[in-house]
């Protein structure tokens, strides 16, 4: 049964950093591309695609909001996908969900953890 555990939350101050690490037990990680989301920002509004990186590795994709300050990786021999988050604002407050698509980044996302709270502080 797959399951996923998301850590790594936490307070911080506006310029710092957090590493989010995603697990992922039950399947082998190697067949899944994992994506970072965010809630949606408002009601009728889709959740934010933060990043995604596919089951190899090759293609990784960021949003707009988080482009050269946050940086996904994966570690596939332990079943973990990592969020490197830094120069933190607190516009990045928020739940961080992990999530894993059999079938890329650009298809649906079927299993979902429960979350981990990041609450950047100005």
């Amino acid at each position: 049964q797959l399951r996923i555990v998301e850590s790594g939350g936490g307070l911080v101050q506006a310029g710092e950093s957090l590493r989010l690490s995603c697990v992922v037990s039950g399947v082998t990680l190697d067949y899944y591309a994992i994506g970072w989301f965010r809630p949606a920002p408002a009601p009728g509004k889709e959740r934010e695609k933060v990043s995604c990186i596919s089951s190899s590795g090759d293609y990784i994709i960021y949003a707009d909001s988080v482009k050269g300050r946050f940086t996904i990786s994966r570690d596939n021999a332990k079943n973990t996908v990592y969020l490197q988050m830094n120069s933190l604002k607190p516009e990045d407050t928020d739940v961080y969900y992990c999530a894993t698509s059999a079938g890329g980044c650009q298809a649906d996302f079927g299993s979902w953890g429960q979350g981990t709270q990041v609450t950047v502080s100005s």
